[in-house]
């Protein structure tokens, strides 16, 4: 009986699994063509029945962390090691850490990014409250978090061609995160697009200094490195909180 549960579950995560391979594009497309309809469609899901959220796309949090898995492929695909840059033994130890570490940093914009939302608007800051906005968040970190990253690798290869070339994909990357951004506080504050544009362009600089803060604690290699890896394998096990009940399709 408990082989026969134990191989129920295997046949769950495998078709789990596979159908990322035709949600991923999917949610990455429509983010991508229409990130604010996504954003609002992060919402309203959150209102529908756990099993009924996200089922034509992937959820948010996991959508940022299927792209920085993508992202980190990308890097060792694509950078010979002698470029490399020289990591702590805690990061360099797996590549399961140095993805679980880029996830909790690129986590940092949505959640800054929906805690200035909800306390401009006044609103209190708990664990309900909080899980929209973030969600939101996380569909729009998503591609601005592979741009990134693909820029940071056309850097690192270097060239004449590719270091400009990467310059200019972060620079067009920044600009499309920070209007998606102006655009979404604007709307849901009620201010003007020069103040949703202040407010947006502090809160960068805000979860910007976060990371900084994060990488450099890491990078100094703090005493107790295991206690590091006991964090990571409890982020791992943090499980969605139970939600609301209501349906909508998400923009094609």
């Amino acid at each position: 009986m408990d082989f026969m549960r134990l191989l129920k579950s295997f046949e769950e995560f495998l078709y789990e699994i596979a159908s990322w391979i035709v949600f991923y594009p999917i949610t990455m497309w429509r983010t991508l063509r229409h990130p604010s309809a996504m954003m609002r469609y992060a919402d309203i899901e959150l209102l529908d029945n756990e099993a009924d959220q996200y089922i034509d796309t992937l959820s948010p949090p996991l959508f940022l962390l299927v792209t920085l898995v993508i992202a980190h492929s990308l890097e060792l695909s694509l950078l010979p090691k002698e470029t490399s840059v020289v990591l702590p033994s805690f990061l360099a130890s797996a590549d399961a850490n140095l993805v679980i570490f880029r996830e909790i940093s690129y986590s940092l914009f949505p959640l800054f990014m929906a805690s200035k939302l909800l306390r401009k608007s006044r609103t209190s800051l708990d664990r309900r409250t909080l899980r929209p906005p973030f969600y939101s968040q996380c569909y729009v970190a998503a591609p601005f978090a592979l741009g990134i990253n693909i820029a940071t690798i056309l850097v690192r290869m270097g060239g004449d061609v590719l270091i400009p070339t990467g310059l200019a994909v972060f620079l067009l990357v920044l600009v499309w995160y920070v209007t998606i951004q102006t655009r979404w506080f604007r709307a849901d504050l009620g201010v003007s697009t020069t103040k949703a544009a202040f407010m947006v362009l502090i809160t960068v600089c805000e979860a910007l200094v976060a990371v900084i803060l994060v990488g450099a604690i890491v990078v100094t290699g703090i005493p107790g490195g295991s206690s590091w890896a006991s964090s990571l394998k409890a982020l791992r096990a943090l499980r969605p909180y139970p939600t609301y009940s209501r349906a909508v399709q998400a923009p094609l």
